[in-house]
Protein backbone atom coordinates (compact mmCIF):
# COMPACT_ATOMS: atom_id res chain seq x y z
CA UNK A 1 0.00 0.00 0.00
CA UNK A 2 1.47 3.38 -0.94
CA UNK A 3 1.71 6.31 1.47
CA UNK A 4 -1.10 8.04 -0.46
CA UNK A 5 -3.62 5.30 0.27
CA UNK A 6 -5.68 4.92 3.38
CA UNK A 7 -5.43 2.03 5.74
CA UNK A 8 -8.77 0.77 6.95
CA UNK A 9 -12.25 1.50 5.68
CA UNK A 10 -12.14 5.17 4.76
CA UNK A 11 -11.67 4.31 1.09
CA UNK A 12 -10.33 7.62 -0.22
CA UNK A 13 -6.65 8.35 -0.76
CA UNK A 14 -4.95 10.79 1.58
CA UNK A 15 -4.42 14.23 0.07
CA UNK A 16 -1.87 17.00 0.46
CA UNK A 17 -2.68 20.68 0.96
CA UNK A 18 -0.22 23.49 0.21
CA UNK A 19 -0.11 26.94 1.77
CA UNK A 20 -0.48 29.47 -1.03
CA UNK A 21 1.47 32.04 0.96
CA UNK A 22 4.67 30.15 1.84
CA UNK A 23 4.45 26.72 0.18
CA UNK A 24 4.34 24.65 3.40
CA UNK A 25 2.59 21.32 2.73
CA UNK A 26 0.10 19.53 4.99
CA UNK A 27 0.01 15.80 4.25
CA UNK A 28 -3.09 14.07 5.64
CA UNK A 29 -1.18 10.79 6.02
CA UNK A 30 1.60 12.40 8.07
CA UNK A 31 -0.51 14.97 9.90
CA UNK A 32 1.34 17.71 11.77
CA UNK A 33 2.21 16.16 15.15
CA UNK A 34 4.29 19.18 16.22
CA UNK A 35 1.13 21.27 15.71
CA UNK A 36 -1.17 18.83 17.54
CA UNK A 37 -2.63 17.25 14.38
CA UNK A 38 -2.37 13.45 14.46
CA UNK A 39 -1.24 11.41 11.44
CA UNK A 40 -4.22 10.37 9.31
CA UNK A 41 -6.20 13.55 10.10
CA UNK A 42 -8.23 14.62 7.06
CA UNK A 43 -8.06 18.28 6.04
CA UNK A 44 -11.79 18.67 6.76
CA UNK A 45 -11.09 17.56 10.34
CA UNK A 46 -8.31 20.12 10.93
CA UNK A 47 -9.84 22.89 13.08
CA UNK A 48 -10.94 26.04 11.20
CA UNK A 49 -8.84 28.21 13.54
CA UNK A 50 -5.65 26.26 12.73
CA UNK A 51 -2.93 28.31 11.03
CA UNK A 52 0.12 27.48 8.92
CA UNK A 53 3.05 26.69 11.23
CA UNK A 54 5.47 28.50 8.90
CA UNK A 55 3.71 31.78 8.10
CA UNK A 56 0.48 31.91 10.13
CA UNK A 57 -1.81 31.79 7.08
CA UNK A 58 -5.39 30.68 7.65
CA UNK A 59 -6.76 27.34 6.52
CA UNK A 60 -8.57 29.18 3.69
CA UNK A 61 -5.14 30.00 2.23
CA UNK A 62 -4.40 26.32 1.47
CA UNK A 63 -5.15 24.48 -1.76
CA UNK A 64 -5.26 20.74 -2.43
CA UNK A 65 -2.13 19.71 -4.32
CA UNK A 66 -1.05 16.45 -5.94
CA UNK A 67 2.52 15.55 -5.02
Amino acid sequence: MSSNETQGGAGAAFQTWMCLICGWVYDEAAGAPDEGIAPGTRWNDVPMNWTCPECGARKDDFEMTVI
